[in-house]
């Protein structure tokens, strides 16, 4: 079978069907209109036997008309039937030569399968009723086991335009073709439904209302006869003239006048209203059978549903429409009643209506009625407004309950300004509103926002659960998504001072990918947006991005990085954990920048000892652009607009003051021992380990080793470090010693050397991050059995204790392992704070609090955004660090000095010292209260100092 999409023949079939031989003859000199193509045609060729007799059929008409292009085609594409399968059967075509009229029928061909051509343009033959099965004439019939094929036509001459047409038209009028195709009958209409055909309820209907008008009608008549009697009589008895019976008979207060006028209304509506219903409801019935007439096969719909539906529409559409349907109903019920009222009584209309609100009022009032007719219509009126009364408690009922229910469920707007606003929610959030309290508590605390997709009563409940002391800061918790425009404006997010993105607790790229999203909603609010956005990133990788849509708006603070880059300094430096919780919260001493005019001129070093409340740390330049300089030199004088980077209490707590007296004496001379290779073991797998391993490149000395521990396979590894863009065998100040095993299995631990390592790194495993308890779960038992096999494996001589003699005890077992501590330092990566307190009494560990720290961090950045370009250098792997000195760097043993003669002479070192930390105590003492005082210090102490890392 060949398709033809555009209904173009091939040129080929086109010569053979027009006469042209094998020899070459030349095609018909005589030119013709094109004819119409058809759309979607297929030609029928002898290709398969199934199509033997079509393609017969329309070679012979082919042959026949001597003309290019086929007069019918097949339009559909399942193959023909074979024609010894089928009965005889005969194809009427409409063609252009009364010769194709003479072409045998074509077997199996069905007559709706073909298109034919018109001067409209293609189409499809229509459907053509049945009709009964005709028997050829014996010219015509022909057995189809004995068929064979017939001898080709003579090939005819060409004919001229003008015959053609002859032909054409003779062949509209030949008689065969108009008897075969025979007109359609119309289909019999419809019967007519009977005209009075109506249904049982409406017929029972219209006779109750036909009675109780007629009733209502004879009773309004009887009465007004009695009243016209009445009147009568007593004229006569008492001889009252003429003119005064006329005086009495023309009075309204009477009743005679109103009677009189309801005898001949109420007569007049007691028959109208019967008929009025009989025709309507026969109007009715016919229109809903013309339209079903009209609707042919459509699915009928009942009444009863479109009704509901467009109530449905209306209710749904509306905000008003209980109202508006409560008011109508009431005014409809009014009106009905005073009507009944005015026909049943022998007040005025204006009068019934009065009577009728008052009965919809007050329920009670329809007891003094008299007569029956009123009061049966008094007692429905009565009826009815008691259901108006109770549908409008309902309502006001249920607009209260709504209203409520918004307050309840944070559905209300949100009316602050300078505020801070929150979006989304994590386990940070907690130690987040804590640091934020505290900053506010010098202002009489502040006003806190948090929009989350959670229940406005389950997040007051959990930040209620906290137990915390907010110190006058109020905390606002609303329900909405981040993501729709009308969610942010409902929380006044153009007003808000600062904005911090919380991460979610999905995946890393997940949850960078919703910051992303909501940082382009944020960037869409018309009214534009007042303060700073801090986004909390899990990613470092994703964070440039962000940076990009947000521009100068955007602050980020990449958690898992910060705590990853933490974590690697604390474990080269035992104790560093604890001043950066001090540094980071506002509960001690954080970094404030702030500018003062009567410094300008001044240099640094007379800067540094200028503040007897804070320590002065750095300058923020005003002529490059406002960038922070950390721990200028001396000689830097400041200029106008240089602002001063110090570690204080508060914003309010300190101020320059004039230079006081420092003995600067001699400093030690003692050098900086240099870096000894280290062995140091990472436990467990993160997502960012290729960044860890390259922070520890930077600071290890060449030599070092890194065995890494978890379940990841080797090669696996390879792969993933490459992919995190680190060069493997660039290295060269470590060494990567690659072992397989689980943390928590104490025979998987016993196979690595544990005594031997400098610094035990257990990492929050990637496979289990997402759940806290889990991971945090895992780091402990983690810790617990190091602890415990670097125990078994110490001298007989150190491990011994005096307190152990016959028998367990869990002090000695205690002991031990915090004699093993001192041998190694081991950082565990702890997420929840109460599995903090559970490591911090055995004193077994050093540990880092991933949400407290990062937490911490956001909201010193959500205060000032300047804070993240110093919390930026100070984590970097180059510039400046804060690094913890031994006392021998600055004094001699038990000589006496002040704080501010330390500062001094640290220098000397190109260091400043921020704090210090006695021998006898185990926390470190930030920016201390008197700087002045003089004391004496021992080589035992130690100080904390910001020194250049190069």
């Amino acid at each position: 079978m060949a398709e033809s999409d555009g209904g173009e023949a091939d040129p080929g079939a086109a010569r053979r069907a027009g006469g042209v031989d094998g020899d070459g003859a030349s095609p018909d000199p005589v030119p013709r209109p094109q004819r119409p193509q058809l759309t979607k045609s297929r030609t029928i060729s002898v290709s398969s036997p199934s199509a033997a007799a079509a393609s017969t059929t329309a070679e012979r008409l082919r042959v026949a008309g001597g003309r290019e292009g086929l007069l019918a085609r097949r339009s559909t594409t399942a193959p023909l039937p074979p024609v010894d399968a089928l009965a005889p059967r005969r194809l009427t075509v409409a063609v252009d030569d009364p010769s194709h009229s003479a072409s045998p029928p074509n077997g199996g061909v069905l007559d709706r399968d073909w298109c034919y051509p018109s001067f409209l343009g293609p189409h499809v033959s229509r459907p053509r009723a049945p009709r009964q099965q005709q028997t050829p004439p014996p010219s015509v019939r022909r057995n189809p086991s004995t068929s064979s094929p017939a001898p080709p036509l003579p090939r005819r001459a060409p004919l001229s335009q003008r015959e053609e047409e002859k032909r054409l038209a003779s062949l509209v009028k030949l008689p065969p073709l108009l008897g075969e195709r025979r007109p359609l009958s119309p289909p019999p209409p419809p019967p007519r439904a009977r005209r009075f055909d109506l249904p049982p309820y409406y017929l029972l209907l219209l006779l109750v209302v036909t009675v109780t008008s007629s009733a209502l009608a004879f009773w309004q008549w009887i009465k007004v006869l009695g009243l016209q009697e009445k009147i009568r009589s007593c004229g006569a008895a008492n001889a009252m003239d003429s003119e005064e019976e006329t005086l009495i008979l023309s009075d309204p207060a009477s009743g005679y006048l109103s009677a009189e006028k309801n005898w001949n209304f109420v007569p007049m509506l007691a028959l109208a209203i019967p008929a009025f219903l009989f025709k309507y409801g026969d109007q009715l019935r016919r229109s809903r059978a013309n339209s079903v007439r009209t609707r042919g096969t459509e699915e009928e719909v009942p009444l009863e549903k479109r009704i509901a539906y467009k109530v449905d529409v209306f209710f749904s559409g509306h905000p008003y429409a209980k109202l508006l349907a409560l008011l109508l109903a009431t005014v409809i019920l009014i009106a009905s009643g005073g009507i009944a009222l005015f026909a049943v009584s022998g007040s005025g209309f204006l009068e019934a209506l009065w009577l009728s609100w008052t009965f919809v009022a007050d329920s009670g009032n329809h007891a003094d009625q008299v007569g029956l007719g009123p009061r049966i219509v008094s007692v429905s009126i009565s009826s009815g407004g008691m259901l108006v009364f109770a549908t409008m408690l309902g309502l006001v009922s249920d607009a209260i309950s709504e209203k409520v229910d918004s307050w309840r469920k944070g559905r209300s707007e949100v009316i602050e300004t300078n505020h801070i606003l929150i979006l989304g929610w994590s386990d940070k959030l907690g130690s987040l509103l804590k640091q934020l309290a505290i900053a506010n508590k010098s202002i009489g605390g502040g006003v806190v926002v948090v929009l989350a997709e959670r229940d406005k009563e389950e997040m007051e409940m959990d930040i209620g659960k906290l137990g915390f002391d907010f110190m006058g800061t109020s905390v606002i918790c609303r329900s909405g998504s981040p993501l729709i425009l009308a969610d942010l404006k409902k929380v006044s997010v153009s007003k808000a001072r600062a904005i911090i993105v919380l991460a979610s607790d999905e995946n890393a790229d997940q949850s960078d990918a919703r910051a992303l999203r909501v940082v382009l909603s944020l960037t869409g609010v018309k009214e534009g947006l007042r303060g700073h956005i801090v986004v909390e990133m899990s990613d470092l990788d994703n964070e440039p991005l962000v940076k990009l849509v947000g521009g100068e708006l955007i602050e980020t603070v990449v958690a898992h990085d910060v705590i990853g880059r933490l974590m690697i300094q604390c474990a080269l430096q035992p104790g560093l954990a604890q001043i950066w919780e001090d540094i980071l919260g506002f509960e001690n001493a954080e970094f404030y920048i702030k500018r003062w005019p009567e410094l300008d001129g001044m240099r640094f070093g007379d800067v540094l000892i200028s503040f007897p409340d804070a320590v002065p740390c750095g300058v923020k330049l005003a002529s490059k652009g406002g960038k922070i300089l950390m721990n200028p030199a001396d000689d830097y004088v400041l200029r106008e607009g240089d602002e001063v980077l110090v570690i204080a209490e508060d914003d309010d707590t300190y101020a320059p003051a004039p230079l006081a007296e420092v003995h600067k004496g001699f400093l030690p001379n003692v050098q900086i021992p240099p870096k000894f290779p280290e062995k140091i073991l990472f436990c467990g797998w993160r997502r960012d380990i290729h960044d860890m391993i390259m922070v520890l490149e930077a600071f290890l000395a060449p030599g070092s080793e890194l065995w890494m521990f978890n379940e990841v396979p080797e090669k696996e590894r390879e792969k993933k470090l490459t992919d995190g863009g680190m060069d493997i065998f660039g290295l060269t100040n470590i060494k990567l010693v690659h072992k397989e095993g689980n943390a928590v299995i104490r025979r998987h631990l016993e196979s690595l050397p544990l005594e031997t390592f400098d610094s035990i790194l257990i990492l929050a495993d990637e496979s289990v991050e997402d759940s806290i308890v889990q991971s945090d779960s895992r780091s402990l038992a983690t810790l617990l059995l190091i602890r415990d096999v670097q125990s078994k494996r110490l001298p007989s001589e150190e491990v011994r204790s005096p307190l152990r003699q016959n028998g367990f005890s869990h002090s000695s077992w205690i002991r031990e392992m915090q004699q093993a501590s001192d041998k190694s330092i081991i950082i565990s990566e702890i997420l929840d704070s109460r599995t903090r307190n559970l490591v911090s009494v055995s004193k077994i560990s050093d540990y880092v609090l991933s949400n407290e720290l990062v937490s911490m961090a956001l909201a010193m950045v959500a205060e000032d955004k300047q804070i993240n370009r110093v919390l930026e250098e100070l984590f970097a792997e180059e510039g400046n660090e804060m690094c913890i000195r031994s006392a021998e760097f600055y004094l001699y043993e038990q000589e006496e000095l002040s704080f501010l003669d330390i500062m001094v002479r640290a220098r000397e070192r190109d260091e400043i010292v921020i704090g210090y930390r006695l021998a006898q105590t185990d926390e470190a003492i930030i920016n201390p209260e008197e700087k002045s005082e003089i004391r004496k210090w021992s080589l035992d102490d130690v100080f904390v100092v910001i020194a250049n890392g190069d």
